[in-house]
């Protein structure tokens, strides 16, 4: 979720004296350190235990008919790689200000955050990242009949972001004279536009996208902000990171990669 922000200095040396390697249903530490057949130090052996922020459609939303009780794009590239590591998926909805500030990978509750998170330097300084594997755009959606056109038009109004985002930190720089309101998610921040309680929601534009679709809603802006999304490990795994580095690698080789991309995002 792009760049959703960092939190300040002293809470990122919290998370990086953090060590617990517990079980990923209490999230405290067993004192168990499992590796899986290929070496990878795993929270439980035999499985990749991933964690994102739900709902954040089209990347992770629920769904009681799949095997992991989820769905969505990062869902569907963490089932590729969690096969080509010969591993079972196993997907848990986290607090995305954990996931993007490393306490919850450093508490031991997973092994990757899988959540629309963008790689930044400065989370790169508490984060092991994957390659990038998905580029995306900041976006300004207003409800049908604003006359809210461009971030411009923000000023004196409320506009809506989720904690933690890169569409926070862009608010902030950008909509010069709004009152940036931060919400936990982007369902209360949705509910929140809806109500009426802020006048539009600056974030992800595929997530903006999905409102639109629904309907009700517009798109007005988008910002070129060369973002990428990432998949995060705790600082100092390497082995785990760079296994999922070949899996991408080979996703994308042999055209599943496009195949997954395109259930999403084909526009025909």
């Amino acid at each position: 979720m792009i760049k959703r922000t960092l939190l300040g200095v002293a809470a990122a040396a919290t998370a990086l004296a953090l060590t617990a390697c517990g079980s990923s249903d209490s999230g405290s530490d067993s004192g168990k350190d499992s590796g899986s057949a290929s070496g990878l130090k795993l929270v439980d052996d035999g499985t990749l235990t991933v964690c994102s922020d739900v709902p954040y459609a089209p990347f992770e939303d629920f769904d009681k008919s799949s095997p992991s009780g989820f769905k969505g794009f990062d869902i569907d590239i963490d089932s590729k790689i969690a096969d080509a590591l010969g591993l079972k998926l196993k997907v848990l909805d986290e607090d995305f200000d954990g996931l993007q500030s490393g306490l919850t990978l450093n508490a031991g509750t997973c092994d990757l955050v899988s959540s629309a998170l963008t790689i930044t330097d400065d989370r790169a300084k508490h984060l092991a990242f994957s390659d990038g594997y998905y580029d995306s755009k900041q976006s300004l959606l207003v409800p049908e009949g604003s006359s809210i056109a461009a971030i411009g038009d923000l000023k004196g109004k409320k506009v809506g972001v989720q904690k933690g985002t890169t569409g926070k930190d862009y608010a902030n720089e950008h909509a010069s004279g709004a009152s940036v309101v931060d919400f936990p998610s982007d369902a209360e921040e949705f509910q929140a536009l809806k109500a009426g309680q802020v006048d539009a929601l600056l974030q992800d534009l595929p997530v903006n996208l999905a409102h639109e679709q629904a309907g009700g809603f517009k798109v007005v802006e988008t910002y070129d902000t060369g973002e990428k999304y990432g998949l995060a490990a705790k600082k100092g795994n390497d082995a785990l990171i760079t296994a999922v580095n070949d899996a991408l690698t080979k996703m994308r080789s042999d055209g599943s990669y496009d195949e997954i991309y395109n259930k999403y995002f084909a526009t025909s």
